[in-house]
């Protein structure tokens, strides 16, 4: 990569690509503002919060207000993985348990505590960890089907002698292959955890920023999270990530556990995320994002019944996910045809890639700017990767 612009990556040959695929750029890559605001605070001063700042407090104020009334306070991380990894020693300490529940393929991160309970990453048993099937978008059940399964693993985790601190969830179920729909609600889920001693943690690091046209993932699920993680697009691009909850949550927590990291929440990066969340909520995403899925939806499911490809198309605004093992029959099958159309959308510059059970799921999710000219020319690249490839795995 040589540079970067927008929804578009240009090579060391000079060579254009259409960027659907990277979700923390949210506001399109190199943008001038952000660059601005975090220039000015690294020549005004750029330390640790061990002191006061306004820039960080202003943010904080501003972040919380976008939250339920209960999430009140917010501490800040460098990453993703460092938010779910400090959530889960709060839910731990506060429900006197350390058993977690998580989706069969989850990803949460990579620290020891959160690659623990990221099956996608690794499928050998924790004991500490009980995973569950998401059940299938479209069931009507959903809701009652999950719950009960959050239940049994709350009986298996009370059985092995760890009891259940949380259930932990992406909220578009992203490595489950993007599961999203007018069924998929959690809030008979939720109660079970909550029957059993633990916190729902909302893991919004893919989710928020209104990746799926509203700030938040949780919000089209019918719940409210006990705890809330953000990261990826929420500084645009540099390294700034939180964990948010009730004050007494953190205040009982901080008051045995000591919490300190140097380089997160520093003024520089929350200027960075300050950028993004006041364009995020004065540039119209509410409307904008749900209009461009939409279109995309739409042009993908015409290019799959133009080439008579029996493939599923599922969204939450700009995350969207093609799922093509209903015309393969099996997700191996289905997960070498992705691979062929990953590889032959990049061969038309344009840049995607995988997830769900076998990878067998096309995953789209471009910088939320991403133009209607540019989302024509990406369905275009899926249409002619569709004939490249051809159905010889259907």
């Amino acid at each position: 990569m040589a540079s970067a612009q927008g929804c578009t990556i240009t090579d060391t040959s000079g060579i254009d690509f259409l960027d659907a695929y990277n979700n923390v750029p949210v506001l399109g890559h190199s943008h001038p503002a952000i660059a601005d605001a975090v220039h000015a605070q690294l020549l005004r001063a750029n330390t640790h919060t061990r002191y006061l700042d306004d820039v960080v407090d202003a943010y904080s104020r501003d972040l919380l207000a976008l939250l339920p009334q209960h999430i009140e306070s917010v501490v800040y991380t460098c990453s993703g993985s460092e938010a779910n990894d400090l959530a889960l020693q709060v839910a731990a300490y506060s429900s006197m348990s350390e058993g977690v529940i998580v989706a069969r393929r989850a990803y949460h991160g990579t620290t020891s505590a959160t690659a623990a309970i990221s099956p996608s990453l690794s499928p050998a048993p924790r004991d500490h960890v009980v995973t569950v099937d998401i059940p299938d978008a479209d069931d009507p059940d959903f809701g009652r089907l999950l719950a009960g399964r959050v239940r049994r693993a709350a009986a298996e985790l009370e059985r092995r002698g760890h009891g259940t601190s949380a259930f932990v969830l992406d909220s578009t179920m992203t490595s489950e292959g993007i599961i999203a729909g007018e069924h998929v609600r959690l809030a008979l889920a939720v109660d079970a955890v909550h029957d059993a001693g633990g916190f729902y943690i909302a893991d919004e690091v893919q989710a928020g920023f209104f990746r799926t046209g509203t700030w938040w993932g949780y919000e089209s699920l019918g719940v409210a999270p006990d705890l809330v993680t953000f990261g990826k697009p929420m500084g645009g691009g540099m390294p700034v990530a939180a964990v948010a909850g009730p004050r007494v949550v953190f205040s009982d927590f901080g008051g045995q556990q000591r919490y300190f990291n140097t380089f997160a929440g520093t003024p520089a990066p929350i200027a960075a995320a300050h950028t993004v969340l006041n364009a995020l909520r004065d540039g119209g995403f509410g409307e904008r994002v749900p209009e461009a899925g939409q279109r995309l939806g739409d042009g993908l499911s015409d290019a799959l019944a133009e080439a008579g490809v029996d493939g599923r198309v599922r969204r939450a605004g700009l995350m969207v996910g093609v799922d093509l093992q209903p015309a393969a029959g099996d997700a191996a099958r289905a997960g070498a045809w992705a691979g062929e159309l990953v590889e032959a959308m990049y061969a038309r510059r344009v840049l995607v890639s995988r997830t769900g059970p076998g990878d067998a799921v096309v995953k789209i999710r471009p910088p939320l700017v991403i133009t209607d000219e540019e989302i024509d020319r990406l369905i275009e690249a899926f249409r002619g990767a569709l004939e490249d490839v051809g159905s010889a795995y259907a």
